[in-house]
């Protein structure tokens, strides 16, 4: 189970760095509310590439390990599901829920899936849930991964379609415009959330990767954001992740009530009995590895 390398600083130099240095203690402290959040939208994915009894699986983008542990009891004892992700913190997390939940079936590797050698056709199922967007060279990387599935193996990712059709980002990243001064937006592709938020160049590339039989559904449901906690809840989160988190990082405090005052208001109207819940729409993607 502490299975894992160092990570090089080549080529995803940027989100080594950031998932390290910068947000993964920030993950750590709020796994639970996270898990919580998103957590749908993996077993969605989990249910459509079919997760069977048995089956050896790599959770790309593991993070604290909820989806690993998740595909574990899936799999059962006779199975096996190893967790890759880049950050140090999040994985450490990871193992110790595992060590806590006395789940043996498991093993972690901090490792760059775009450049990690694998060992050779063991896997019959590849799966993400949101941690395949991040990659610098995302064929290199889904050919990479393509080369440790069995023949005949399966691909399962969910993925964020665009920003505008994710009001549960957008809204109150437009709310901190009012205050701050935005970014301009990524390049079209580049690694971040919504880089995969085009179904074609979804398929450019697992074709290119080597992959076959490519589906892409699209999964459109609420989110509570911070799990179905409160307002200030919700706000507390927004601040401190994502566009508004990166933009408030050091920021003054009067500015930072300014904008934190901006997102409650803006969320205020979404507030329910259920929590904080806004539109989301993701993207189910299914392909399979070929038979030979």
């Amino acid at each position: 189970m502490e299975a894992g390398e160092a990570v090089t600083d080549a080529p995803n130099a940027e989100q080594i760095e950031y998932w390290n240095e910068v947000s993964g203690e920030k993950w750590v402290a709020l796994q639970e509310v996270l898990d919580a959040q998103i957590g749908p939208f993996g077993r969605a994915a989990m249910d459509r590439v079919g997760v069977e009894a048995g089956n050896a699986v790599i959770d790309v983008g593991c993070g604290c390990g909820d989806t690993t542990l998740t595909l574990a009891e899936r799999v059962g004892p006779r199975g096996r599901v190893t967790g890759l992700d880049l950050s140090g913190p999040m994985l450490a997390r990871a193992r110790a829920r595992a060590r806590d939940g006395g789940v043996s079936n498991v093993e972690f590797v901090q490792a760059d899936a775009q450049t990690h050698r694998f060992e050779r056709g063991p896997y019959d199922v590849l799966f993400s849930r949101f941690g395949v967007m991040f990659f610098a060279d995302p064929t290199a990387a889904f050919s990479n991964l393509r080369r440790a599935l069995a023949p005949r193996a399966r691909l399962g990712f969910v993925c964020w379609q665009a920003i505008r059709l994710n009001p549960w980002m957008l809204v109150p990243t437009l709310a901190m415009a009012s205050e701050v001064e935005l970014p301009p937006p990524p390049a079209p592709g580049s690694p971040g959330p919504f880089s995969l938020d085009d179904d074609d160049r979804i398929r450019g590339i697992l074709r290119s990767a080597g992959f076959e039989q490519i589906e892409i559904e699209p999964l459109e449901q609420q989110i509570a954001i911070a799990g179905g906690a409160d307002l200030e809840a919700a706000v507390d989160l927004t601040m401190k992740l994502g566009p508004v988190g990166r933009l408030m990082a050091g920021a003054e405090a009067d500015l930072r009530e300014r904008v934190r005052d901006s997102i409650r208001g803006a969320l205020l109207p979404y507030e329910t009995a259920a929590g904080v819940c806004l539109d989301a729409a993701a993207s189910v993607v299914t392909a399979r590895n070929p038979a030979k």
